[in-house]
């Protein structure tokens, strides 16, 4: 078995990006990079406390899909920052419904790394007929 390691997409600029008020004095920033009407994706980041980097926008082909990227309550340019109240992982989940429905995707491909895989599993078990 080779030892193939996947390299990154070339570098890529939002097409679209804000902040969503998400509720209890929560605003989340969010980006989309990719082909708009491409196959709907989102991005969970690690941590908690991480946020996304310019290299999480590499890890789809832009000409496929169309991504979105956003920080966590209380991460990254999200504000307010390092902010622990109301910032649990069903707030969480619910951010993530909130995104899907401003994205106007009917359902969309997760993909988390690290605790984000596990903010994404709780996300499905909650919404499973909104995951691809």
């Amino acid at each position: 078995m080779s030892a193939v390691r996947r390299q990154l997409y070339p570098p890529i600029e939002p097409y679209a990006k804000g902040m969503l008020d998400v509720g209890d004095g929560h605003n989340v920033y969010w980006e989309r990079v990719g082909t708009p009407g491409g196959k709907p994706a989102v991005f969970l980041h690690g941590g908690p406390g991480a946020g996304c980097s310019p290299d999480h926008r590499r890890l789809f082909d832009p000409a496929r899909y169309d991504l979105l990227l956003f920080d966590q309550r209380g991460c990254g340019r999200s504000t307010p920052h390092a902010e622990l109240n109301a910032n649990t992982t069903w707030h969480l989940v619910e951010d993530i419904e909130r995104l899907r429905e401003m994205a106007g995707a009917d359902n969309w491909l997760v993909f988390g790394g690290s605790w984000g895989s596990t903010l994404g599993l709780a996300y499905a078990e909650k919404h499973p007929d909104r995951v691809s």
